[in-house]
């Protein structure tokens, strides 16, 4: 499947999530939750969506790995970027306020879904041999 179908299903999946992940953090921080848990809880709501879909949908034509290593890589990616979005979302909130934040979620997140995309198709989602390894 060409990069393109790839990528424009990807961005459909990557919606998806960024609204769930961007609902459940603004709701949680609305109610007086402070930015890391709530971003934490949206993160992980949107990880759990995004994984099954890219799964099933964006690399489904792609020779997978078993589920637990792709999972394992998925794993890591999603740290690093909670870690990214956590870090960035706690410095708009104290020094531009918590509505800035709301506003900057679905922004922060789409720009990392970009890196995300990259990292999933050549990495996640993608079954590596010493034989065989396809771009």
């Amino acid at each position: 499947m060409s990069t393109l179908k790839e990528g424009t299903r990807f961005i459909a999946v990557g919606i998806a999530q960024v609204l769930l992940d961007s609902g459940i953090y603004i709701a949680l921080t609305s109610i007086g939750i402070a930015t890391p848990p709530a971003n934490l809880c949206g993160r992980i709501s949107g990880a759990v969506i995004g994984f099954w879909l890219n799964g099933k949908i964006t690399f489904a034509h792609h020779q997978q790995p078993q589920l637990g290593a792709r999972f394992a890589r998925y794993a890591v990616l999603w740290v690093v970027m909670t870690i990214i979005s956590t870090t960035l979302l706690t410095m708009i909130a104290r020094d531009a306020g918590l509505v800035h934040a709301w506003w900057s979620k679905p922004l922060l997140e789409g720009m990392l879904g970009i890196l995300s995309f990259l990292v999933s198709r050549y990495w996640v989602y993608r079954k590596f041999s010493s034989t065989q390894h396809k771009p």
